[in-house]
């Protein structure tokens, strides 16, 4: 399979091949990673791509992640009014 077909991040559409280049051209930690390319960024918050990340940063630059500063797992929040939570309209 070609790699720049490949989705890593699902919610991001970010392929394995910019998550490769991007770690290699910068030498990320996994935290890096994901600012540079909004992976584990989206509605999941990194719960289906966080680990393929790590892997490939130890893959792409041999770094063993430490997580002294560990990726941050958001719940998906989306914005609702108090009139759909059975609030009354003005």
């Amino acid at each position: 399979m070609d790699t720049q077909q490949l989705i890593v991040c699902r919610c991001e559409e970010v392929s394995l091949e910019e998550l490769l280049t991007t770690a290699r051209e910068y030498q990320c930690t996994a935290r890096e990673l994901k600012l540079r390319t909004r992976s584990g960024m989206g509605c999941c918050g990194g719960r289906t791509c966080r680990i393929l990340v790590d892997q490939i940063v130890a893959q792409a630059t041999g770094q063993v992640p430490t997580h002294t500063i560990p990726l941050g797992y958001q719940p998906p929040v989306r914005p609702i009014s108090f009139q759909a939570l059975g609030g009354r309209s003005s």
